[in-house]
């Protein structure tokens, strides 16, 4: 039996409704499960990173927000966000996905101090190579907001000596 014909077979079945609810069921739990698993992996990854960054880790929670905050510690604008947001359009947002992924893996791996081999294995094996970025040993490069220190006054320039009268 080949599975590409499995829902035409089930289409030509004649199912109870107990039998059919038993299979959506199986189905759901099915695709629900690792899903879960994998956001799972996601918050908690992206909440030690934030951490790591000097951002607030509970950002990672909050879907839009996770996202600019991941912007912030990679240091590109913010504005970026609106290619994630156009992923609904067929190929466009297709396209500007992928590319934004790609970009985005590249950044937070130089962000971390990790070459081309890191973020060719964020690119590829995402929740492994993350929680390998969160938990391993590699601190953020760049200037977090929260631990730069503030920036002092310009020092006002020397005053000029008294002039001396002839």
């Amino acid at each position: 039996m080949n599975i590409l014909n499995l829902p035409l077979l089930l289409a030509q079945a004649e199912l109870t409704d107990a039998e059919a609810a038993g299979l959506i069921a199986i189905v759901f739990g099915a695709l629900l499960i690792p899903s879960l698993i994998l956001i799972a992996i996601y918050v908690i990854a992206s909440w030690k990173i934030f951490e790591k960054a000097g951002q607030p880790g509970w950002a990672a929670v909050v879907p839009v927000y996770s996202t600019i905050v991941l912007l912030e510690v990679q240091k590109r604008p913010v504005w970026w966000i609106v290619f994630w947001l156009i992923a609904g359009i067929p190929i466009v947002g297709i396209i500007s996905v992928l590319a934004m992924y790609v970009i985005m893996c590249c950044d937070l791996s130089k962000q971390f101090g990790k070459g081309g081999g890191f973020t060719a294995g964020l690119i590829l094996l995402f929740p492994i190579f993350l929680m390998i970025l969160a938990f391993g040993s590699a601190q953020y490069q760049g200037a977090s907001a929260a631990a730069a220190p503030p920036a002092d006054p310009p020092a006002a320039p020397p005053a000029d000596p008294p002039a001396e009268e002839a």
